[in-house]
């Protein structure tokens, strides 16, 4: 399988890319926003203390900063994901396992919502690509629509 195939967006209606541009846009924006003081100081952003590697805490921000840029973009949308999907894996694992904040905060401090919401964002774009208004589109073109089961099942007869 060739490389530029993952980056091929499946064929997806007006109504759904138009949402999932949308929702690229935002979601990106915020992680811009999110990743920019990271980007500043990548390898030592979480503070002296940090029990985290410099290595890991700039992967972090290149994941916040560039993914949120490329998912703007609806560039390299599936690698974009990924990072950004491992990141928000590790701030969940962070706030609930070893912080045991809660999952909403009611009373102020942290909580693992916003990471959570962001990482069933990034495995929604891994799945469905980032639509037809996306430079991925451009660049790599377009998969053809899956076939309905019911489809497949009558062509093997």
């Amino acid at each position: 399988m060739k490389a530029a195939v993952l980056f091929k967006p499946p064929g997806l209606s007006v109504r759904v890319s138009a949402g999932l541009l949308l929702l690229r846009l935002v979601a990106g924006l915020a992680f811009m926003f999110h990743g920019y003081g990271k980007i500043q100081n990548p390898f030592g952003w979480m503070g002296p203390s940090a029990t985290m590697p410099g290595f890991f805490q700039a992967l972090a921000a290149i994941s916040e900063f560039g993914g949120g840029l490329a998912w703007m973009l609806g560039l390299l949308t599936p690698l974009a994901s990924f990072g950004l999907a491992c990141t928000m894996a590790m701030a969940v694992r962070l706030h609930a396992f070893m912080l045991h904040d809660p999952f909403v905060a009611t009373k102020g401090g942290g909580s693992y919502e916003l990471a959570s919401v962001y990482f069933w964002i990034a495995l929604l774009f891994i799945l469905a690509g980032p639509g037809r208004y996306s430079v991925d589109r451009l660049v790599f073109g377009e998969k053809a629509l899956d076939a309905p089961v019911s489809d497949r099942m009558e062509t093997k007869q």
